[in-house]
């Protein structure tokens, strides 16, 4: 991407602080820092040293942590800068609000959707790697992109890899996507060795480095099921069309079939730098120092059929898809109770599944909703009765 002088292009990121926020400020970094991006916002949580630390190296006129309490501190610690301290959920808003043509969409979880919501209907083009943003709210998002007038680029690397190998004007002939999952630590694992598996153990993924939540993610494959809804919005498929193939060695990140037996994929060492890149400076692609593939190294790629007994979630995610309406929400939001209980050790790893499945039974004929407040509706509906489950199996315990 050629920026030339006084060309900056103005980026927010919300979630700077978490693993893909991190590798965020890498690749702007590698491509010129601040002389090449005007950084307006940036937002974090609760590690308010490295948000400010962030925030004075790479200049940015706005600081924002998610947490009340630490606003103080952020304040004392941004001190003289120039740079707009802020905590909470409304200043976490206006960080989205604010003028960036490019956000890069990184909040784990639901507290990701109002923002990212905001950034996209002002007009942003939007990074995503926010997951729930299309699972809880897909039409209702898709529609805000397309209102605003700024364009949806995907950041997770199973959907940036389609994104790459889709060819224009060609989605009447798509037969297939095939999301490609690593399988996670437990791949080889029976359902009775997981049972009683740890946090520290499940987070221990074997080819990505990421947050907690995505680490446990893989390992349940809940972050594969929460992808197949979100290529379903992404990519306006349908439910048949959504394969996944387990690839341990993380190098296709995924394929795109078409209608006459061709198959492009996108391959690249596991380095979540990449489709960053690729959505920073979209459509160019920057000159970025990662590992490059080495075929001979390699020398083989295997596949296998997930198996949907042993990770359920996926099982789940097809359901969802099926049966339309706000099970897509349903199924995150008591995921991420289950997944808070599971941490804290109050349930088993293989339970996690067994309340997201209980809930969405529950709330089968919950209809999809046609405004945020419509999707918090459903999320806070699933979160009661996920949270019921968890004392329930705690305390039969």
């Amino acid at each position: 991407m050629a920026i030339g002088p006084g060309a900056r292009r103005r980026i927010s990121i919300l979630g700077s602080t978490g693993s893909i926020g991190v590798s965020t400020l890498d690749v702007v970094e590698q491509l010129g820092g601040r002389e090449a991006f005007d950084l307006v916002a940036i937002t974090g949580n609760s590690n308010v040293e490295l948000l400010a630390r962030q925030a004075k190296t790479f200049g940015a006129r706005m600081a924002v942590t998610a947490d009340d309490a630490r606003y103080a501190e952020l304040k004392e610690a941004l001190a003289g800068t120039g740079i707009e301290a802020g905590a909470g959920r409304k200043a976490v808003m206006e960080a989205a609000a604010a003028e960036a043509e490019w956000v890069m969409a990184a909040i784990v979880g639901t507290a990701g959707l109002a923002p990212t919501l905001a950034a996209a209907r002002r007009g942003a083009d939007i990074a995503l790697a926010n997951k729930e943003c299309l699972v809880s709210a897909g039409d209702l998002f898709v529609h805000a992109v397309r209102e605003g007038g700024g364009r949806l680029i995907p950041v997770d690397s199973e959907h940036s890899a389609i994104f790459q190998s889709l060819e224009d004007d060609q989605h009447h002939a798509i037969e297939r996507i095939v999301l490609t999952a690593s399988g996670g630590p437990f791949r080889t694992w029976s359902r009775d060795q997981m049972a009683d598996v740890t946090v520290d153990v499940a987070k221990a993924h074997p080819n990505w480095s990421m947050g907690l939540k995505i680490s446990i993610g893989s390992a349940s494959m809940f972050n594969k099921a929460l992808e197949m809804i979100e290529a379903k919005h992404l990519f306006d498929l349908r439910p048949d069309q959504i394969e996944v193939i387990v690839h341990p060695q993380s190098i296709i990140h995924s394929m795109v079939g078409y209608r006459d037996g061709s198959i492009l994929a996108q391959l690249g060492a596991p380095d979540m730098r990449t489709a960053i890149g690729y959505a920073l400076t979209y459509p160019d692609r920057p000159q970025l120092n990662v590992e490059r593939l080495d075929f001979a190294k390699l020398a083989r790629l295997d596949f296998e059929a997930p198996d949907e007994v042993r990770f359920p979630a996926l099982r789940l995610a097809r359901t969802a898809l099926e049966r339309g309406g706000a099970q897509g929400a349903v199924m995150n939001a008591a995921e991420e109770v289950a997944f808070d209980a599971f941490c804290a050790g109050r349930i088993g790893f293989l339970a996690m599944a067994d309340i997201a499945e209980e809930v969405m039974e529950a709330m089968i004929g919950y209809p999809a909703a046609g405004s945020i407040d419509g999707v918090f509706a459903a999320d806070a509906e699933a979160r009661r009765s996920a949270a019921a489950l968890v004392s329930k199996r705690t305390m039969a315990a």
